[in-house]
């Protein structure tokens, strides 16, 4: 029995090794579960371009936004298990959602984790002429007026919306939230003063700051930015609050593993040359966070215990 086994796991490993010299056979798709021109789509056409040059395959990408991410996610999940179809997506759709939504049209056990890309470190955006000039004031006057602060989000459950539910959870105070059906319009109505607040990616929010079209209170990350070292964490007035999206790679669940990892391995290539950092990485000031499937799939899961309590801690559910 125990030579079977072996013979069985030989012939796996050898079909496996041929998947991946062979592939890719025909054009790839990578599908971005959110609209153009955000984060996940440039992210997916860099990555593309790579993939397409390496392999001399066409890689198409295709937007399939909609549902906090739901829709490009179910039809990845429901793919060919075999790398063609790809999904390029953030956090949301594995951390968020599950514990948002009562029912998806997919599960995380869909979807084979190929490699993170990029963390985006948020910054908590004013209104130009909002009266505080700190994180700290900002907590000190909603304690004041409970409810009266109002912040833009790009829809519930998104990134803008839970990091600000988790800001209002450890600084023991209420905001007023106002979903958009995007992180642009919910901005736009900040610089315009419709409502006081937002939580964006920071390479969003540098150009409306650096014009002072709106105050940058603070930074998501664990320590200042190099980029932009006058900018304070929100942590310096929350300790421990950290507020970041994440981008990363996927293939549909049954994927060979060699065929996955020589996926990884390119994408790791791409993202390790000094000159595309200094295109793409450094200048939009992302955190790069590429690792092995194995890794990835590890920081899912203990992203997932962090957002499920602040989701359940702050009472958020969609039917």
């Amino acid at each position: 029995m125990a030579g079977w086994r072996a013979l069985i796991a030989f012939i796996c490993l050898v079909v496996g090794a041929a998947d991946a010299k062979a592939y890719p056979t025909r054009p790839i798709t990578i599908i971005v579960p959110a609209a153009p021109g955000g984060v996940s789509d440039s992210l997916a056409r860099a990555v593309g371009q790579r993939l397409g040059e390496a392999w001399g395959q066409q890689v198409i990408v295709e937007n399939r936004g909609g549902a906090n991410h739901q829709i490009g996610a179910a039809q990845v999940a429901k793919a060919a298990p075999d790398g063609h179809m790809l999904m390029l997506g953030a956090e949301t759709i594995f951390v968020i959602n599950p514990s948002l939504y009562s029912k998806l049209p997919y599960a995380v056990m869909d979807f084979a984790p190929v490699t993170g890309l990029v963390r985006a470190n948020q910054a908590l955006l004013a209104h130009a002429k909002f009266a505080p000039k700190s994180v700290g004031e900002m907590i000190a006057l909603a304690k004041q007026k409970p409810g009266t602060i109002s912040y833009g989000t790009s829809g519930v459950g998104s990134a803008g919306h839970v990091n600000v539910a988790l800001l209002e959870s450890m600084a023991n105070v209420k905001l007023q939230a106002v979903h958009y059906r995007g992180a642009a319009p919910a901005l736009n109505d900040v610089v315009a003063g419709h409502i006081q607040l937002t939580s964006v990616a920071v390479s969003s929010g540098l150009e409306p700051w650096r014009n002072g079209l709106v105050k940058m209170l603070g930074i998501g990350s664990a320590q200042r930015m190099p980029g932009i070292p006058e900018v304070p964490t929100v942590a310096e007035s929350v300790p421990g609050y950290e507020a970041t999206t994440w981008f990363g790679l996927f293939a549909t669940a049954g994927t060979p593993r060699d065929v996955v990892l020589k996926i990884n391995a390119e994408v790791q290539s791409l993202f390790n040359e000094a000159a595309f950092r200094k295109r793409f990485v450094e200048p939009l000031l992302y955190d790069v966070m590429t690792s092995s499937p194995e890794q990835f799939e590890a920081f899912i899961a203990a992203e997932t215990t962090k957002w499920a309590k602040v989701i359940r801690d702050a009472n958020l559910k969609v039917d």
